[in-house]
């Protein structure tokens, strides 16, 4: 889906194609999803999966960090912000 994003802009130049960030919910919380977004750039809110946290936490200190996480800009996951006009 995001390989389909086109946003017109307001001036010349080409429609923008890459979100400034992303918040889905626990089903996008896989490997996969969250490496292709880090790989774009894009930041992202998804929250984690209780298996996948406890499987990190079962490999202690090489199961890594905990993925960051923003609960305020999770609850605003299914609004569009469209991108701010200079008029």
């Amino acid at each position: 889906m995001l390989e389909k994003i086109r946003v017109p802009r307001q001036e010349l130049g080409r429609p923008r194609k890459r979100p400034d960030s992303v918040a889905a919910d626990k089903a996008y919380s896989n490997g996969p999803c969250r490496q292709y977004l880090r790989q774009r750039g894009i930041r992202r809110t998804i929250p984690e999966k209780a298996d996948g946290q406890a499987a990190r936490l079962r490999k202690g200190s090489r199961g890594g960090r905990p993925p960051g996480f923003d609960e305020n800009q999770y609850k605003k996951r299914n609004t569009v912000n469209e991108p701010s006009t200079n008029c």
